[in-house]
Order: structure tokens, then sequence, then C-alpha cells
């Protein structure tokens, strides 16, 4: 079965809306090698409509421009994207078509189908979040940033909790954290009483 990766930019108070407002300042070398890791070697692409919209505005532009972002732009291009949506859409964006049926059913089908890599998702986080509590995300790519934002669209709103596992951390020279989270199974049930032997003398 092939893995769904998801990558998404937030700051420290778990804000992810409008992030060219705030994340640019901290664009460096080492976020572009992660953000290209994750997301320009995957064959299938499975974007939001807003997202794939707003990559379909700009992307096919930029590959026509031969620009220095020209390959990342033919590479996703290349990629057959895969777009979740209520409405019927005109995809105007070559190796693009919609999802069809329930998202957790026809994603779970998707993950199925042959494939030579992983299914990337950039951005889409109200899909990310449905897939995470489905147990369909197996790397959730979090780049946090240093900066507390205090207002916007936030990842987590009010719900089940959803347990996991961090699988890889790294602090870039710019002070954001690439922390790679996986599933798991919730923690077993641990009372004050359990943690209290645990604490100093001082700290009781």
């Amino acid at each position: 079965m092939r893995k769904i990766t998801a990558g998404l930019f937030i700051s420290l108070d778990g804000v992810i809306g409008e992030p060219q407002d705030w994340h640019f300042p901290y664009f460096n070398d080492e976020m572009g090698a992660a953000v290209g890791a994750q997301l320009i070697g995957a064959d299938t692409l499975l974007l939001g409509r807003n997202t794939y919209e707003g990559f379909a505005d700009a992307w096919p532009e930029r590959e026509a421009a031969g620009g220095e972002d020209a390959g990342m732009a033919a590479a996703l291009g290349d990629a057959r994207k895969i777009v979740v949506s209520h409405q019927d859409l005109e995809l105007t964006w070559r190796n693009s078509q919609q999802l069809k049926g329930e998202l957790v059913e026809a994603v779970t089908e998707l993950k199925q189908q042959p494939g030579t890599t992983d299914i990337a998702m950039s951005g889409s986080p109200s899909i990310v979040v449905q897939l995470l509590a489905a147990g369909l995300i197996d790397e959730l790519h979090l780049l946090v940033h240093p900066v507390v934002l205090r207002s916007g669209v936030r990842l987590f709103d009010e719900g089940e909790s959803i347990p996991l596992r961090l699988i890889s951390s790294q602090a870039f020279e710019t002070g954001v954290l690439h922390l790679v989270y996986g599933p798991t199974a919730p923690p077993a049930p641990v009372s004050y009483d359990a943690v209290q032997g645990r604490l100093s003398q001082d700290e009781q």
C-alpha cells in the first residue's frame, strides 16, 4: 500500500492560514530541500480545491517562464493531480482529475493503487485533518515557524484527539522546526498518582 505524506507551513500557535503573509522570511535552502523531498518527487498529488486552484494559477506560468523554479513547476505539472471537492470542477492543468466518491473510501482505494512513489499533499488543511483522523496519512510534515500570529485559521479545531508519534525532527538555521509525525495507538491512561513518584522533592 502506498504512503501518503502531507506538508504544511504552521506558526508556533498553530496557524496555517494565509502563509504567503508570514512564511517567506523563513524560507531558505534547508526548507527548500525539505519541501522538495516531500513534494516534488511524488508521481501523485492529492490536493484540496483551494490549494489546487492556487497551484494551477501559478505553476504552469512558472514552467512556461523557464526561470529557476521551472524544474519544480514541470515536475508538479507532470504529476498526476487528484483534486478533492464537492463541486464539479473544470480542471485545466494537465494530468488533473477530480476524486470521485466519499473521501475516506476513495483515498483508501487510491492508496491501494500501484505507484512508484508516495502520494504527496501540500496545504489542503481540512482534507489533511480528515485523513489524519481516519489514519490514512502516514507522514505529517509540519514546518513550524518561530512566530506567534495570534489570529488566523488554525490546523486543528475542537474534536476527538489524534495520537501521533514523532518520526523525525530537524532545526533549520532560521529557527524553523521540521517535525515529521506518523499515526500511532493511543497511550495507556496514566493517573497523577502514578506520575507523582517520578517528581523530585523540589518539584512536589
